[in-house]
Parts: structure tokens; sequence; C-alpha cells
């Protein structure tokens, strides 16, 4: 039975706490999984669609870039308990219809929550909100394109913005780059600016390549696996059957992060009878409880550590700049070093111990990482440590980066991204367009530009704009002065609620839908590409795929001058071209035909090559930043709940960290809390602060005493987004910092 959508708007009224869990997965993760799918979508089309994601011949999740194991060692269920939550939130039945913008004003549906949004269910035809209404109403698709053609033409390419989420397909982010910069612009921001931004300049400068350097099959055979600021548990739960196959193998794996994270503590994988009547699987080993920011002052430690222990024929034969790098870590001050991580150097020397053992270690990362001003050089420094033991470019060994939505990697690929990509000449060559040689901008200065003036027409190819970006109220108010916003969306969010003079949502086609052009093709995290094939009948005869609004749009505002109507009919026409102008491409249409796919090729991974100046992986030297609080200050990180992917509210639950019914909590540690004169179950204002002395205030928020680290706290977004300046962000990926806020606790009082 399907169930409707939430007419009421309750936000936390029910909030309960109870104590957090100790394993992932199990029972109960199948049981939710297949629960929010039967509510969405029904019995019989759950069973139907489940059965078909991440196989070979079905459709790639639209959840997380995880890759698959290959097709012959895939499950029969090869997808998890968020995974079918992502599922059943596309391929639902619950419908949003014309009738229901006449019966919501926009100004009523920017008073409902993240959450009740989400539930109304799929976009099912083409609405504009004229200058003068507060409602969105129906239009034509032709008088959508001939709208925004004629608001286009009107401005210099450079006042346009183009903006891509994680889940467009191979073929669209290329049609999408390629209208861009036809147009005139490389303005083309994506979510990789906010997320793993920082990993890409990290990696392009030390090794070469902006991707990480391990396949899935590294994962299983790995000796020692290092997860740092990643919690696999919600934000990747397939991970957790690899870290359990190399577990079972023999590997040791260590955790770092400032909580506990069930999924790192113990896995119950419910395909297997221990996982289902027994205890699963103990993953990590060893967790240390680092403070927020501590990371890079603790892979200078490892650094340290290790260099009696270099592999000194890797280094000689691959690598440049160690002797500046070995200087630089001859000695370490531990006073710092214990200060900053908030771990014992025992602990430490420990893992230093493990590190020299293994000739086998991988370590993985996510946005623990990745969101702080000194984010680059940490993930310098995790480089440092693993080309010091030769850890790059061997079996079981190497760097990697998980990727958060779905083909995020693969968009970059494509080239989204806001500067001529390298094989910019080869756009020119083979479809005539001349690339701008200037920098575009990313989300920040995208951000900057709208808010400034700079910029007035802004669309969005997926994603949240409004409530993934940082700095929530200038992000609002920047997207209000538009002139024109143009949503590409699945489903009602929050960026549709504040729209700029005037607005259009034009609802295109999911990844679980069959599409007449044929399939579509998908990077993962670890650069494996493959065909994604939609089943499910498309939620309305009104939905065109992104490929098709992309396409037609160009003809709309360019003109014929470019395919567009035969890659509008065809992806394998959009292949032919990306075959001659992406390199590793070669050979596309038959390479993803295969019921595997095939995997790009990666130098630094595949013959210990480096595409860097001097053609050697580099080691650098980084400065370990001493972070000091003010007194009574705590230094925050954002983060996801279990019922969430990225911006998408699946629910308000976080079942593993024991909350249910809310999502306005702040976690503190019972140190803190004493400390700070606050109680367990208070009620707290929480106020950021920065250097522009502005202050940024999320209200209302219920204390939760957490074994999270002394003089940390973390809070959901997109809720504390309103927290994170806009200008505080990474040095050299410009991310914001959204793992580094530091705050005060304002008791609310009655």
């Amino acid at each position: 039975m399907v169930k409707n959508a939430p007419t009421d708007d309750l936000g936390d009224r029910d909030l309960h706490v109870a104590p957090p869990k100790k394993a992932a997965a199990g029972v109960p993760g199948v049981l939710h999984g297949l629960a929010a799918a039967q509510q969405q979508m029904g019995v019989r089309r759950s069973a139907l669609t489940l059965l078909k994601v991440n196989q070979a011949g079905g459709f790639d999740c639209p959840g997380c870039a995880w890759p698959e194991p290959a097709p012959n060692d895939r499950s029969h269920f090869e997808f998890c308990e968020n995974g079918a939550k992502a599922v059943a939130e596309e391929a639902t039945l619950r419908r949003v219809t014309p009738e229901f913008f006449a019966r919501h004003s926009i100004s009523d549906l920017a008073g409902r929550s993240d959450y009740w949004l989400g539930q109304q269910g799929r976009l099912t035809a083409p609405v504009v909100k004229r200058a003068d209404s507060d409602h969105y109403a129906p239009i034509s698709w032709d008088d959508a394109f001939a709208l925004i053609a004629e608001r286009m033409r009107a401005v210099e390419p450079d006042r346009s913005v183009f903006y891509t989420s994680g889940r467009t397909s191979n073929e669209a982010a290329f049609a999408y780059q390629a209208f861009a910069r036809a147009y005139g612009t490389n303005n083309l921001p994506d979510c990789s600016n906010m997320c793993h931004e920082s990993s890409g300049v990290a990696l392009m400068e030390t090794i070469g390549i902006g991707k990480g350097s391990v396949t899935l099959e590294d994962v299983h055979r790995a000796k020692l696996i290092v997860v740092v600021g990643q919690n696999p548990g919600t934000n990747h739960p397939r991970m957790l059957t690899a870290l359990e196959k190399a577990k079972k193998a023999g590997a040791t794996i260590v955790a770092v992060n400032p909580l506990p994270e069930a999924g790192l503590l113990r896995f119950k994988n419910p395909q297997h009878p221990d996982g289902v009547v027994g205890r699963g699987t103990a993953l990590a080993d060893h967790y240390l409880q680092i403070r927020v920011g501590g990371d890079l002052a603790l892979f200078a430690a490892l650094g340290h550590l290790l260099l009696p222990h270099a592999d000194t024929g890797f280094i000689e034969a691959h690598t440049s700049g160690f002797e500046e790098y070995a200087r630089a870590r001859a000695t370490v001050d531990w006073a710092v070093i214990e200060t900053q991580t908030g771990l014992a150097r025992a602990q430490i020397e420990e893992v230093a111990a493990l590190m020299a053992a293994s000739d086998a270690t991988i370590v993985c990362w996510a946005m623990g990482l990745t969101q702080r001003s000194d984010s680059v050089p940490t993930i310098r420094e995790v480089v440092n440590v693993q080309l010091l033991r030769g850890m790059v470019g061997k079996p079981g060994a190497g760097l990697c980066p998980v990727r958060g939505h779905s083909n995020v990697q693969g968009d970059r690929t494509m080239g989204i991204i806001e500067r001529p990509p390298p094989w910019a000449g080869n756009l020119t060559r083979e479809l005539g367009v001349e690339v701008p040689g200037t920098h575009g901008y990313d989300v920040v200065e995208a951000i900057r530009a709208m808010r400034d003036g700079r910029a007035s027409i802004f669309m969005a190819l997926g994603g949240n704009f409004a409530a993934a970006a940082p700095d929530t109220d200038v992000t609002l108010a920047a997207l209000a002065s538009c002139d024109l916003t143009v949503h590409v969306s699945t489903k009602l969010n929050r960026t549709h609620t504040t729209p700029g003079r005037v607005s259009l949502i034009l609802p295109c086609l999911g990844r679980t839908e069959r599409d007449p052009a044929g399939f579509v093709t998908v990077e993962d995290s670890m650069s494996a590409v493959h065909a994604s094939v939609g089943r499910l009948a498309p939620a309305s005869p009104d939905l065109l795929s992104e490929l098709a609004i992309i396409s037609r749009l160009a003809r709309a505002v360019l003109g014929a001058d470019l395919p567009w109507a035969r890659w509008e009919e065809s992806y394998p026409a959009v292949r032919e071209v990306i075959a001659k102008v992406v390199p590793g491409f070669d050979d596309y249409e038959a390479k993803v035909a295969t019921r595997e796919g095939f995997t790009l090729p990666h130098g630094p991974r595949d013959s210990r090559e480096f595409a860097t100046p001097d053609g050697r992986a580099r080691f650098t030297v980084n400065t370990i930043v001493e972070r000091t609080l003010p007194p009574g200050r705590l230094l925050l990180q954002t983060m996801r709940s279990h019922d969430q992917y990225n911006t998408t509210i699946y629910g308000l639950d976080d079942r593993y960290r024991g909350i249910s019914g809310g999502r306005r909590v702040v976690f503190v540690s019972a140190t803190d809390l004493a400390s700070l004169g606050l109680a367990d179950g208070s009620m707290v204002d929480i106020v950021s602060e920065w250097r522009d002395g502005v202050e940024r205030r999320a209200p209302g928020f219920r204390v939760v005493e957490y074994p999270i680290a002394a003089g940390c706290a973390g809070a959901y977004f997109p809720e504390a987004n309103v927290l994170v300046p806009l200008d505080s962000t990474a040095e050299l990926s410009n991310t914001p910092t959204s793992k580094e806020i530091v705050v005060r606790l304002e008791p609310v009082t009655a």
C-alpha cells in the first residue's frame, strides 16, 4: 500500500533521544529500507524496482558513488537501506501536479520543512512563476524554452550561472557543458565545489590526477585500511560489505573520526547468517577519536614516525621533494600534536607501527577532511604518508577519496568545471566550440556574483542549491535577486521556494525511468564507467530527459550549429562525440555495451606514471594549523543524519545515533556540557563566530549529550548551513568550511 504524502508539517515536536547504536545494518536496516520503499512505491513496484538496482542491465542507484562488484559477484540485492530509500524517493507514486501549485503559494511552500517538500512526490509538468505572482503556474515546454532563450540572449554570457548536481548522467553533463561554453561562459559550478574539490586539488598537485588510485578489488586485498573523516554506515553503506570482505581476509581497519559511528564499529550483513542471527563483523580494530580539524597534525606525526621505514626504492624512482619533506618531519612538537588531535602519543605510535608493518595500505577519506580551511594541506599530508611507504600503484594500496553523489566524478570527467577542461582543444576541433579562456564561477563565487549583481540568471541541472550551499540567508537572498532562475528537477525542494523574479521548474526523467533515447552511463568513485538502464514508465507523459531539455534549450538559445536534435534522440550519438573529445573514452559505445563496462586509465595506479610537471609524485611540506578556541566555544561540524542523502531528507530519524522524530539537535560531549553549564536536553540557539563579525544564528536546537570528542560539536545540514560563512573557505579549493565552525551555545529562555 502506498501512503499519501504528509499534509501536516510537524517539525520536531516528537523528538526523542535514545542511546546510540553500536552496530549497523542487520535485519532492522532491511526492514527500514523496505518500509520506505513500500510507503512510496507499493509492494509489487518495490520488488520489481529494487531487484534492478546496481545490476548489469539495470539502473545505477541514484544515491552514492560506491562501485559495484564484477557482474558475476553481485548479490541479487545489490543495494543498501539508504539506496532503497533513494530509489523509493524517485520511483514514488506520489505526484506534484499543477493543481498542487494552485493550492500552495510559494510563500506557503517557503515555510515548509525540507522533509515535507520532498515527500510530496514527483513533479509532473513544467511550471513558471511570473514576476507579479506568488504561485507557479503551468507553461508549455515550447513557451518555457522560448522564455529562457529570450532572457539568456539579452545578457552577456558571464551573467549566467549553470549549476550541476552529481546525479546527472555523463551524456547530459557533456551536453550541458558544451551548451554553456558554446553560449560563451565557463560559469559551471557543481556540487564537487562543496565536497571533494579539496581532494581533487591536492591529488592533482601531488600525483597528477584528481581521482583516487584504488579499485574495489584493492580494497578487498588491502592489509591495512585507514578510514578518516567518513561515516560509511550512513553515507556509503555498501562500503561496509567491502570492509567486511577485507576484514575476513585478514585486514586491519583503523577508524579516525570525532564521533564513534556504528557502521565502523560492527557490521551486521543482512545477506549473511551471522549478520541476521549473529553478532556480525567487528570492523574497526582501532578507533582514534580525533578532534575536529586534527587530521593534518595526525598525519604529520605519522610521517615523522614512519621516516625510518621509508620505501627508498619507490621514493628514488618515482617521487620528488622528499628531502624537504624529510627535513620538515625530522622532528615534531608532540605537545602540539596531542593538543590538536586530542589523541595520546601512544595511540598514534600504535597506528604508525601498523603502517610500518603493512605492505598494502589504503587511506580512505570523505568530507571530514575536505571541508576545512586547511583541507588541501591535510590531504597532501595523507599523500605524503602513502608515498613515504610506496603505497601508490601497487595491489591493495593507494589513495581513496570516497565520493558522494552517484555520478559526481563523472560530471567532472565530462567537463563540468569552472575553467577550461584539459581537452578544450578537442572540443573546438570536433564541435567548433571556442572554449572561453577565462576562469568562471565556482559555487562560492557564483553566490557572490548573484549577491553583488554580476550574475542575473541561475540554472540548475538537478540538485538543491539553496539547501546545499553555505551561509543560507546570503544564498537565498542571492537567488531571489536573480532576474531568472531555472531548475531541472525530479522533485520539489528548498531552492524552488526562493525563486528569482521569474522562475521555471522543468521536470525531468529519473534514473529509474525508461528513456526513448536509450541508456545513459555513469562513473563511480573508482573511475569505473558503466551503463544505467531505466525500466519504469515515466512518472508523467510530460517529462523530458535531462539531455532533451538541454538540447531543446540550446537550440532555442544558439540555433542549430551543434547536433542538438541528434543528441536528444540518441545517447550513442553523444557518446560518439565524447569518445573523440575526452581522453580515455575511445571505443566508448562498445565498452559500455558489455555487462561490466570499463575502468578509465589512471597513470599512478596502472603504471606509477604521474602527470606532474616533472613526471614524479610530489612530496609537499605542510604547516600544522594550531586551532585555539576562545573560552566557552566549540568547533562544530555539519553532518548527515541516517535518514537523509545530501539534502534529501528521507525521514526524521537518525537511528544509529539514537535520534528519532526530529533533526534540530546538537551533539556535545559530557565534559563540554559540564564546562558550559548546560544540561542534556536543554534548548539552545547555535551562534557561529567568524572574523567578519556577522552573527549567524540557528535557533531552537536540543542539546544531546554524546560521546563526541571534547571541544567539538555536531549538527545536521542543511539546518546548520546558516552558520557557515560564505567567505570562510578552504585555501586553494574554495570549499566552504562546514567542518570548521566556531560556535557558542546560547540557552533559550522560556
